[in-house]
């Protein structure tokens, strides 16, 4: 009756096996022509990422049969957005080239909240102390094992946001085009040290509230200009 708890993104993919071939395979043409990287949606287990790994290969097989040329460097990495994704990244790292945090459907998964339902919205708490551990999980399992961990959704958009999670040590953020610029500048204008001391602030602070508060304070400081008018 969910559709977000149902057959969707790598579950369909893998039930698929024909239609996914196709899928892959154009990706991996294109690579051929370009800097493409692939990701797969929606990993909630080692299981699922070696099944999807193994098919690339079956394809990349075929592929050099034919002898239609594509990067066999090819980076392939895995959302994690969900729970039990974040809690054995550490295992997902060692079969992938890099980690995206999807951080609005990790939030959604984590807290039960689902953010289009306004009784239950004023839940869906970006600075909730347990995604802030998942998150920091995930990218000290990345840098662990050489790859690199990204955060795509809302999250990664927020300029409040964006000393926080350079503090937990995100690598990169995706977020949409007109918000990259405020982004940029503020992280050139951020100091690594305050990132971090706002982070282990924030990764033992019990209060959602006040853990945006203090992200809030620190991004005015370091980027007044782009709060100027915003209350």
């Amino acid at each position: 009756m969910n559709p977000f708890l149902g057959w969707r993104a790598i579950r369909f993919c893998l039930a698929q096996p024909e239609l996914f071939s196709t899928q892959l395979r154009a990706i991996l043409r294109a690579s051929a022509e370009g800097n493409v990287k692939m990701m797969y949606p929606m990993i909630s287990g080692l299981d699922e990422l070696n099944q999807a790994n193994a098919l690339v290969e079956k394809c990349k097989a075929e592929l050099r049969a034919e002898k239609i040329p594509f990067d066999e460097k090819l980076e392939i990495g895995a959302m994690i957005e969900i729970p039990s994704a974040a809690l054995i990244a550490d295992t997902l790292a060692k079969q992938a080239k890099f980690f995206s945090i999807g951080s609005n459907d990790l939030i959604q998964y984590t807290l039960a909240a689902d953010r289009t339902n306004e009784k239950v919205s004023h839940l869906y708490e970006p600075t909730h102390p347990a995604i802030l551990r998942l998150i920091k999980l995930t990218v000290d399992a990345a840098h662990q094992h050489g790859i690199w961990a990204g955060v795509c959704g809302e999250i990664a958009g927020d300029p409040a946001l964006t000393p926080l999670l350079i503090g937990l040590g995100v690598d990169e953020l995706s977020t949409a085009p007109p918000v990259v610029p405020q982004i940029k500048y503020i992280i050139r204008r951020l100091k690594l040290t305050e990132a971090q001391a706002l982070a282990g602030f924030a990764l033992q602070c019990e209060s959602p509230s006040e853990i945006y508060a203090r992200c809030q304070q620190l991004a005015r400081e370091t980027a007044p200009s782009l709060f100027e008018n915003k209350t």
